[in-house]
């Protein structure tokens, strides 16, 4: 896998919103999801269900409640294909705001007793449901940013979901009208032509474990489409920039971790 391009690196500039940002990029995008919360879990080693099973069971869940809740715009699940855990499972939700967090959960409940008002079959539904997965999770949450390419309609198969993580730094000598031209060009002139980026969604560190997390989430048709992915960013980062605006998006990172995940369609 080609990781030293430079393509999904440059985009780490956008933490020059300052920290503080957030407000502001939730100003410029008011309609999007402002928080995404993910839920990193394993499957369940004894579970003997099968995945066309798993798969009906979620999207039973999905219609009856997740779908129904207004505090969750939208969800999802990733499983394994390049990460360090092979059971590896995430779950993920965007919310309309940070209240929103919260009241999802009681909102579920709420629902769940709509769905199924015997207490019996409901706690039969739910047993089953969180059966597929180990007791083991960790939470993060995430602040989405301005400057996604959205999907166009809803997933029809399962797709690939390339994640990059970015640790940032924080340069004393960097501005945020250096940041906003790097931007510009970035989300113009690669993100927004690569023809194998399906989706592209960055989020920064809202609250968890490293506040230097700064992740580009990026949708793909399939797993062939990576490397052809990585060589068109190449190219149109050489035409997008030129190598001194190169060397300074360097100064504003600090390594990255690289992720390759199913996105499933119920």
């Amino acid at each position: 896998m080609k990781t030293t391009n430079q393509f999904l690196s440059a985009l780490v500039v956008m933490l020059l919103l300052f920290n503080t940002a957030i407000i502001s990029a939730q100003e410029e995008a008011p309609k999007r999801p402002e928080y995404i919360t993910v839920t990193k879990t394993y499957w369940n080693s004894k579970n003997d269900s099968t995945v066309d099973e798993w798969k009906a069971v979620e999207k039973e869940y999905l219609e009856k409640v997740t779908k129904k809740n207004e505090y969750i715009i939208g969800s999802g699940y990733y499983s394994h294909l390049m990460t360090e855990h092979s059971n590896e499972v995430l779950y993920v939700q965007s919310h309309p705001n940070w209240e929103a967090i919260d009241k999802a959960g009681e909102r579920n409940s709420e629902l769940e007793k709509e769905a199924w008002p015997d207490e019996e079959a409901r706690k039969a539904f739910l047993k089953k449901r969180n059966s597929a997965y180990s007791i083991f999770h960790s939470d993060e949450i995430y602040a989405t940013l301005p400057g996604a390419k959205p999907m166009e309609g809803e997933k029809t198969k399962d797709m690939v979901m390339y994640l990059r993580q970015s640790k940032l730094a924080f340069p004393e000598d960097g501005s945020r009208e250096e940041f906003m031209l790097l931007r510009k060009k970035i989300l113009e002139n690669v993100i927004y032509k690569n023809e194998y980026i399906k989706a592209y969604y960055p989020s920064i560190h809202a609250w968890g474990a490293d506040r230097r997390d700064f992740n580009e989430a990026i949708l793909m048709d399939a797993l062939g489409d990576l490397e052809k992915m990585f060589d068109r960013n190449t190219e149109l980062m050489k035409e997008a920039l030129t190598e001194e605006e190169g060397k300074t998006l360097k100064k504003y990172f600090k390594g990255h971790g690289d992720y390759v995940y199913s996105a499933i369609k119920l």
